[in-house]
């Protein structure tokens, strides 16, 4: 008997499907089947490719098309008009602005034991940054993100994204804090022969290991190559192979928000307002007597469809007056006010900025010399956004730094399991730095000296700057003692030498 508490999740409700009902792997591997299968068509995944075909620059506007009511009452498309496509990609910019707050300076670590906390520089370096920068892009734009660990062929403990789209995860709790197991879908390229192919790839990742599996027709195929595979291998004293798995899935989950929603979600119509405003209004400044509605006055000419070619290869057109009718022709414009779409424009943007939660660089409040109230104000909602995300990533650290802690064990490095760390994320925000110096310095009889370092708008390392302040403090103490012992009858601090 199993008893459920809180909500029944899809992944809860397929964990007692296989459990109660599947008798053999084959049944399993059905229900999973069912389970891909509505999973590559669903909002959610959607939404995660919408995401990031939005960050590079593949928006809707790009298939937009000119259209008007056909004879049956339906639009049709009308190819001669101008259609502009125009990509203003306030999006990706946003994006950037929050991941480049959050994690565009490398993590700080705080830990009470030096051995620790060096183990865990070497691991956390500037390649592990540079993952970590891109998994916070990957958490924007699908909702949720995922750090692989594995081992590299050298041994080294190692790092790798998945996108978001190729994890369809299975939890144990309606909270989505601990994974049952996952399942990661993905696409390989491949030769039959000479003509190439896109192979789908299936792997899922229990305690138990890897199950290796080839997506054909909505059907798993076990894979002839690999079918089960370990998360470690490693030799023996007597170089004999060992397959070894951790105790845990080595997934882990950095969401954006609790809902797991991406950023897209809240932004897309205004992103797609924009472009369409530039686009309209180059539309319309582009719709000269070439292209436009043409009224005409006792045309005597050729039919209207070879006037119209005449016009756009010649430049000019032929009339007359009849029975003494004067013949004209006039173009049909409606005058385009430039301050409309700037107005427009301008709201779009700002509404953006406001719902995306980022900030304008270029707010007034940021003219002529800002004190630091005042580029706080401009931050607000950008910090509020990434106070959530921090939330979000410190609890996903937690799981992070098991692996790591079991890694150093293994590895004979030391046992750190139980130690206290603070994971510090260094965020890039823009200050008033005469006016940060004047509090650190004012704040010197109250704070120790390394908190003032630590505070200090020139400090990138804080351990690095107090290891300089202790060599700079004994070499004068050095030369202070080399002085007194050269010259005893010498003024020292304004005294003579045993002078009271």
């Amino acid at each position: 008997m199993f008893e459920f508490l809180g909500e029944i999740t899809d992944s809860m409700r397929f964990k007692k499907i296989i459990e109660h009902g599947a008798k053999t792997a084959i049944s399993n591997n059905k229900v999973l089947e069912k389970e891909i299968k509505k999973w590559i068509d669903s909002p959610q995944r959607k939404l995660m490719h919408l995401g990031e075909a939005y960050y590079i620059g593949e928006q809707e506007i790009l298939k937009r098309k000119r259209e008007m009511i056909g004879e049956d009452g339906k639009l049709v498309e009308v190819e001669h008009l101008p259609n502009n496509q125009i990509v203003d990609n306030q999006y990706a910019k946003l994006v950037d602005q929050k991941v480049n707050y959050l994690l565009a300076k490398p993590l700080t670590f705080e830990t009470q034991n030096d051995v620790y906390l060096e183990q865990l520089n070497l691991i956390f370096n500037a390649k592990f940054h540079r993952t970590f920068r891109n998994l916070g892009e990957d958490s924007l734009n699908g909702g949720i993100a995922w750090l692989y660990i594995y081992y590299e062929e050298r041994g080294q403990l190692a790092f790798k994204r998945f996108p978001p789209y190729e994890i369809l995860p299975f939890w144990k709790d309606a909270d989505h804090s601990e994974l049952e197991f996952a399942v990661r879908f993905y696409p390989v390229s491949a030769y039959e022969g000479d003509k190439e192919v896109i192979i789908h790839k299936v792997e899922k990742y229990t305690a138990e290991g890897i199950e290796n599996f080839v997506w054909q027709n909505n059907s798993l195929i076990p894979d002839v190559e690999k079918e089960k595979t370990s998360y470690i291998t490693t030799t023996d004293e007597n170089d004999e192979t060992l397959s070894l798995n951790w105790e845990r899935i080595p997934l882990i989950a950095f969401k954006y928000n609790n809902k797991e929603i991406p950023l897209i979600k809240r932004v897309k119509s205004l992103q797609d307002g924009i472009n369409i405003m530039l686009s309209d209004f180059e539309n319309n400044m582009q719709e000269d007597a070439r292209n436009t509605i043409l009224v005409l006055e006792n045309y005597d000419g050729q039919n209207l469809r070879e006037f119209r070619r005449n016009l756009a290869e010649l430049g000019v057109i032929k009339v007359r007056g009849f029975e003494g009718a004067r013949g004209d022709v006039r173009a049909l414009t409606i005058t385009v006010n430039a301050d409309n779409y700037k107005a427009l424009l301008s709201l779009f943007k700002k509404a953006m900025i406001e719902n995306g939660r980022g900030y304008d660089a270029k707010d007034e409040r940021m003219s002529n010399n800002p004190n630091q109230m005042n580029i706080q104000s401009m931050y607000s909602d950008i910090d509020l956004d990434a106070n959530g995300i921090e939330t979000e990533y410190q609890a996903s650290f937690e799981d992070l730094l098991w692996f790591v802690n079991v890694h150093l064990v293994n590895h004979q490095e030391g046992d750190f399991e139980g130690e206290q760390v603070n994971v510090i994320f260094n965020r890039d925000i823009l200050i008033n730095e005469s006016e940060a110096i004047k509090n650190a310095v004012d704040s010197m009889p109250i704070l120790p000296m390394e908190s003032i370092i630590a505070q200090h708008p020139w400090t990138k390392n804080p351990q690095l700057e107090m290891e300089r302040k202790e060599k700079e403090r004994l070499r004068e103490q050095q030369e202070y003692d080399d002085y007194r012992n050269n010259f005893p009858n010498q003024l020292v601090g304004g005294k003579t030498d045993g002078q009271k």
